[in-house]
This record gives C-alpha cells, structure tokens and sequence, in this order.
C-alpha cells in the first residue's frame, strides 16, 4: 500500500527536541493546517487540521534550529496511528504524521527579522543572533565551496552519469523546444 502525505501549515507550538538512546535526534510539533470554504448558504467557514509531526536526524535538528511557533513549514510523510491508555484507563488514539522531508516557506525576510507566519517578533532575533549575523563574513577566513544541490539525493548518482556519458568537453547546449501558444491550456 502507498502511504503519502504532504501537508502545508503553521506550527501551532515551539520544536521540542529530544536524543533517543542511539544519538539521532528526534523533533515533535504540531501543525495546523487551514482550508476555507463556502457553505450551501453562501456563508465563508473556516476549517483547520491539527496534526502532530514527527521528525529524525539532521531534519530534527534543523527544525528546532529555524521554526518556531507560527513558522510556516511543508511537511512531506508517511500518516501513522497511535494508539495508548490514558491514566483513568480509556483507549485513546490520533493519527501523527512521520516527516520524511520539510520545507521552510517562511519568507527570508521573516526568517532573519525573527517574524513568524503571523507578522509577531520573535525574542531570538534581538539577542546575541544579530550581531553574529552582521559580523559573520568577517569572522570567515575559508574559502566557500560551490553548493551541490544534487548531494544526498540519490537519484542525482543516475541522471549526473547519463548527462556526462558521451561528453568531451566543452558546453552543452539546452535542447530547443518548440511550443505552439494555442497548445498551451492556460
């Protein structure tokens, strides 16, 4: 069976990070995630989906780096179900979403301002996180390596190795495309 899900929301709540017994790291938050719709009677209403994430590794850690609550995230998973006895000995479940990948959509802006989704300040960008930003290049006596988005990516291995094969050199023209504009549907 497949099990996918994507998800576009806000952090309802800061990251909680923990380290399980092996060192990975493990993050939890929850999402909430808005959909607006019109009744038979004309009326807007608004309908909102809580979900909790989980996430492991890097990915854990990375989050707990640059969310906050409010932050605006795309969360890419599998749907779990989590069932457990509560303390006066009910059944109790919900369904949780197990990150496989996220994306920050909080605008750069908001992200070094410190503004989460809802235009509010947050307290980390006035601290000491300012003036590391402004000095950082100055502190920097490396050169930078050229950033390789296809790291990590293991379908990246295939498609590098088909686009060298038969190359000697030189550049490579992109491939022209011919495109009539009454065959385009929008």
């Amino acid at each position: 069976m497949f099990n996918k899900v994507i998800m576009v929301g806000n952090l309802t709540r800061d990251v909680e990070l923990r380290y399980l017994n092996t060192g990975s790291a493990l993050a939890t938050f929850g999402l909430a995630s808005n959909r607006r719709y019109k009744k038979a009677d004309g009326m807007q209403v608004d309908d909102t989906c809580f979900v909790d994430v989980t996430l492991f590794g890097r990915t854990a850690e990375v989050a707990n780096q640059y969310l906050r609550k409010g932050s605006k995230v795309l969360i890419e998973g599998r749907l779990n179900f989590e069932t457990w006895t509560d303390q006066q000995g009910g059944k109790r479940s919900k369904h949780t979403i197990i990150a496989e990948s996220m994306q920050m959509l909080d605008t750069k802006q908001q992200s070094e301002y410190g503004q989460n989704a809802y235009g509010q300040t947050n307290s980390y960008a006035n601290g000491y996180g300012s003036n590391y930003d402004s000095n950082y290049n100055q502190q920097q006596n490396y050169q930078s390596q050229p950033y390789d988005r296809n790291v990590g990516n293991p379908y990246s291995q295939n498609t590098q190795q088909n686009n060298n094969t038969g190359m000697q050199g030189g550049s490579v023209e992109p491939p022209v495309i011919n495109v009539d504009d009454e065959e385009i549907p929008f």
